[in-house]
């Protein structure tokens, strides 16, 4: 073989690997991403929220799905870590909420559940967290809420199942 076909064999090669890869890219990067947000209600009745440390904003507990775990564990994983409370009861889905633009993040399914809790609040996360209120359904936080929070909120007070 002479250097210019070895050449164009590996440029040929190099090519296939490249498809390859922006094969695999698109896969892991261009598929949503699988969350939660939590709905946790005090044996009181009083809803929970955090305050986030990147935004400010109010927000509903949750986070990503880790891989191997499950929606029912990824609740109560994320409860503990950003409120310290525990998981009692999941009550209800509230809904799903896909579209592409409601994390600024990344492009993410988000599952939405009602849950009943139980423990004292405290912050675990400080990176995340800056702040852990609850609040009665009547004298929730007015304003815009972290990401599309404020419309999840709204379909769970409305009593709504959604998917969007």
């Amino acid at each position: 073989m002479n250097v210019l076909a070895f050449f164009a064999a590996i440029v040929q090669s190099t090519r296939g690997l490249w498809r390859y890869g922006q094969t695999v890219l698109g896969v892991i990067f261009r598929h949503p991403i699988t969350g939660t947000s939590i709905i946790p209600i005090l044996p009181d009745g009083r809803i929970v929220l955090i305050r986030r440390q990147d935004n400010g904003l109010w927000s509903l507990p949750g986070g990503m799905v880790d891989w191997g775990e499950d929606i029912p564990s990824t609740v109560r994983r994320e409860l503990l870590e950003e409120t310290g409370l525990e998981l009692v009861e999941i009550k209800r889905l509230v809904g799903v909420y896909s579209a592409p633009d409601r994390d600024p993040r990344i492009h993410s399914i988000c599952v939405v559940v009602e849950v009943a809790v139980q423990g004292e609040m405290e912050i675990q996360d400080a990176l995340e967290v800056k702040e852990i209120q609850a609040f009665l359904p009547s004298a929730l936080p007015t304003g815009p809420m972290s990401h599309d929070h404020s419309r999840q909120m709204q379909d769970y007070l409305n009593g709504l199942t959604t998917l969007a």
